[in-house]
């Protein structure tokens, strides 16, 4: 069986390189010229970030994952437009208010990479070039149950789903897709720092559960092996990541095969909110594990990242790796009424309080807010030339409620204090 070997140059060159989006979403314009490897989007909540992911998807597959954009209220008749460059070509969708829908300027082009897309609610989309179809779009339970296709009385199984495949691949004399599996759940587990922790997420031996005729995977803890269907939220949704990466891979390749291309050498994965559902020390590694995912699939793939979050840890986490030549943040910010969308510059702010005030999170304080007024209130009394010891002790009072005996305002204020004959 012979297989066309011939792989483009430009595989290997960042697949969306260009996202604009007008009159649709909390922006008027949003202009994104994309990184090769890893595209961060920061801001706060309702700006905007999980919409450039989905239209980012829309861009690349030329279908939407659930509803399709809507128009702004004040977008006039030709204002709606996704416009996009995927590698060297160029195109844009602009919405037919008669249709009510979005349509192209031309046939989309071929996509030239395995596409994956991670939604916030437990949702999946995959994309792969070499099937002319369709993506497949799962919800959570297909995701683990496996997803079918009915037309005219047939079932196709598009997806045998997590449980099968898991039970299958173990069992299987065919040990690759289970190797790989095994080497890419170690490769997303989180760190193991102290005997307490609950370790590398390591297949167990599959058991029988109540009311479910099915063998049921297990993962090893420290204690004892746990039916999947009862992990935690964050071991499930890490553990749904590896395995449709690999699913999607491991089909890409045997689909390759079938039509006698080689595999693509490029994979997009977009995940929405990375860090849900996972413990900080989990958070502070995901990120950098997931790049390099690629490692235990092919050697000669690589991989494009289009990340939202919400976490300083996760931000933390790249500082060691960050490259500004192939990395990227944006920063979607409220100014007045718009809503902007900033490429700040990278900066190592060294810990996670730093980041918190940094303009990625734009926290004043790393406190709760009644110990933040308490210092606000303590700094305005500060400043004033005429101040009572009772605004004094009502502060004092405050700030014992709610500062941490050690927090390093103590030492500034005790000092106001005692100065004003109040001692605490």
């Amino acid at each position: 069986m012979l297989i066309n070997q011939e792989q483009n140059s430009s595989d290997k060159k960042s697949t969306l390189s260009a996202l604009t989006i007008e009159g649709v979403g909390a922006a008027k314009k949003l202009r994104l010229e994309l990184a090769d490897r890893i595209n961060l989007f920061t801001g706060d909540n309702g700006l905007g970030k999980s919409f450039i992911l989905d239209c980012a998807w829309y861009a690349l597959s030329g279908h939407w994952t659930n509803l399709p954009a809507y128009p702004r209220e004040d977008a006039d008749r030709d204002d709606p437009k996704i416009s996009f460059q995927i590698q060297d070509h160029k195109g844009y969708s602009v919405y037919n208010w008669e249709q009510q829908k979005w349509n192209f300027n031309q046939e989309h082009p071929p996509i030239p990479s395995l596409l994956i897309y991670v939604r916030v609610d437990g949702a999946f989309a995959v994309w792969d070039p070499a099937k002319a179809d369709k993506p497949l779009i799962f919800t959570r339970d297909e995701i683990w149950n496996g997803l079918h296709n009915h037309i005219g009385g047939k079932v196709n199984f598009l997806s045998n789903g997590l449980i099968a495949d898991w039970i299958h691949w173990q069992n299987s004399p065919e040990k690759q897709p289970f190797e790989t599996f095994k080497r890419v759940l170690k490769r997303l587990s989180p760190p193991e720092l102290e005997s307490e922790d609950i370790g590398i997420l390591e297949p167990g031996k599959p058991t029988r559960i109540n009311q479910d005729s099915r063998w049921i995977p297990t993962i090893k803890h420290a204690y004892g092996e746990t039916p999947l269907v009862y992990a935690s939220a964050g071991v499930q949704r890490i553990v749904a990541l590896a395995y449709l990466i690999v699913w999607a891979w491991e089909e890409h390749k045997a689909q390759s095969k079938l039509i006698r291309q080689a595999p693509k050498q490029k994979m997009v994965i977009m995940v929405d909110e990375i860090e849900a559902h996972l413990h900080p020390q989990w958070q502070r590694k995901i990120l950098t594990a997931l790049l390099e995912v690629q490692k235990d699939l092919a050697s000669e793939l690589n991989m494009q990242l289009l990340i939202a979050t919400h976490s300083p840890l996760l931000m933390s986490s790249i500082e060691p790796i960050f490259d500004d030549k192939k990395d990227k943040i944006f920063h979607l910010d409220l100014h007045g009424t718009e809503v902007v969308l900033e490429e700040p510059e990278f900066v190592i702010y060294g810990t996670v309080d730093s980041w918190l005030r940094s303009e990625i999170f734009e926290l004043s304080q790393p406190r709760s807010f009644e110990a933040e007024k308490a210092i606000e209130d303590a700094k305005k009394l500060q400043l004033k030339e005429m101040v009572t010891t009772e605004e004094i002790i009502e502060v004092s009072d405050r700030l014992i409620k709610y500062l941490s005996a050690h927090d390093p305002f103590w030492s500034r204020w005790t000092f106001f204090a005692t100065e004003h004959g109040v001692e605490l």
